[in-house]
């Protein structure tokens, strides 16, 4: 079966998601001036060097770039509906921006939901993926070998996305509790206090380690081994010792620190991709 996702399209359905999140967070800065004056005012940009009806500007004109461009592929597979997508996160985004942020869990989730639906947009919108959603096996046999389900791969990929950025939001919202307090936000920190606020974090991060450590544990089994072992290695060993890391303090740059150590660790989950593709085409 042909790819609909052909190097092409798949560059234009990536560009698209990158155009969709940076209106994203172009919105967000527009509407957090004061909160970022106060937690970062050595980094607005807005008002201080664009202005602010520049943002707007920019603003629409990446989300109608980014929908023309996911129309080109809707189009190529018959499936105009596929739009809805991403408008839906448009409106997320825009919702996100200026209701759910300073709401209690909602924001963070929705943040957490629209990064591990950028993959999930990538199963939905090939065709030949469709076909392994009916196999629920995680290795599935070829005439090569067993290979883990693709749907399988990338579900766990979108898994590891929620739980990481969901993680680091609530890492952020304790980094920015004063600014947040001070306008008014009920988030989780300024709610339950950082200690209770941390816990939480830390059961999110044992529940993100629970699927690393059973995919690391079938591909050790396996030929795909050296996949299983940069999963325990660069993921589970690091992202043990940051759970650990997390209650040690409640100062913001400890916060600060937190949120950098789990950016590497997206980073080196991301490189998994390479382990997994030289495998894939050994």
């Amino acid at each position: 079966m042909p790819l609909l996702l052909n190097n092409k399209h798949f560059l234009y359905i990536s560009i698209s998601t990158v155009l969709i999140a940076a209106a994203g967070y172009i919105i967000n800065d527009y509407f957090d001036i004061k909160i970022d004056a106060i937690n970062r005012p050595e980094n607005v940009i807005l008002e201080q060097k664009i202005p602010r009806r520049i943002a707007i500007m920019l603003h629409t004109i990446f989300n109608v770039t980014g929908l023309g461009l996911a129309a080109i592929i809707a189009k190529q597979a018959g499936h105009y509906e596929w739009l809805a997508m991403q408008m839906g996160c448009t409106l997320l985004l825009w919702l996100y921006s200026t209701r759910f942020k300073r709401q209690f869990v909602i924001g963070n989730v929705v943040v957490a939901f629209l990064t591990s639906f950028t993959i999930i947009t990538l199963m939905l919108y090939e065709p030949a993926m469709h076909y392994y959603f009916w196999r629920s096996h995680f290795l599935l046999s070829k005439s090569n070998g067993l290979i883990p389900n693709p749907v399988w791969v990338l579900g766990v990929y979108a898994y590891f996305a929620f739980m990481l950025t969901w993680i680091r939001e609530i890492v952020k919202d304790m980094e920015d509790l004063k600014g947040d307090a001070e306008q008014g936000c009920v988030t989780m920190p300024i709610k339950w206090g950082l200690l209770r606020t941390s816990r939480f974090a830390q059961a999110i991060g044992v529940l993100a380690l629970i699927p690393l450590i059973i995919a690391s544990g079938k591909l050790m089994n396996t030929h795909w081994k050296p996949l299983g072992i940069y999963t325990l290695v660069a993921l589970i060993l690091p992202l043990t010792a940051w759970i650990k890391f997390l209650p040690t303090k409640a100062t913001t740059q400890h916060y600060n620190q937190a949120s950098r150590g789990l950016k590497i660790i997206m980073v080196l989950g991301v490189g998994s991709l390479i382990i997994y593709y030289l495998q894939a085409h050994a």
